[in-house]
């Protein structure tokens, strides 16, 4: 019988640009395979709160479309009690990196399925740098068989 096996590791990721998405897909199935997990689930999380973790079609017009979309929903120039001393004690200003990345989420769970990961096939896992350039990391824990 086979024992569940735990693997967890930090992901380290430099963006070059102050918004700038990224597929991670491959370092990430790299460690699965390293791993040898045939059976099991994968989790990723940012472990930063101005950067997003998500599940996509990784296609360069989508990437800009989900930046216009950004742009839109939380705009730059508005006034944000987080940016403000008389509210918040944040240096950077960066509440406008906080509201995107909240809107995209930190986290993704997969699955692991014949020792790759349970992904559609026009699926990857997106980064999203937010308040770069950075360097940032990001946890990775594998768990199974």
């Amino acid at each position: 019988m086979q024992s569940m096996r735990v693997l967890r590791q930090t992901m380290m990721m430099s963006s070059e640009q102050h918004v700038q998405v990224i597929d991670i897909t491959k370092q990430v199935r790299g460690l699965v395979h390293e791993a040898g997990v045939r059976e099991g689930l994968l989790l990723v999380h940012a472990l930063h709160t101005t950067c997003a973790l998500f599940v996509n079609e990784f296609q360069g017009a989508l990437i800009e479309d989900l930046k216009a979309m950004l742009e839109r929903l939380v705009t730059d120039h508005a006034s944000y009690k987080h940016n403000d001393p008389r509210y918040s004690d944040c240096e950077r200003g960066n509440a406008v990196s906080h509201l995107r990345a909240a809107l995209l989420g930190g986290n993704v769970a997969l699955g692991i399925n014949g020792g790759d990961l349970a992904l559609g096939r026009f699926q990857s896992i997106v980064f999203a740098e937010l308040d770069g350039p950075r360097r940032r990391g990001i946890g990775v824990q594998i768990l199974g068989m």
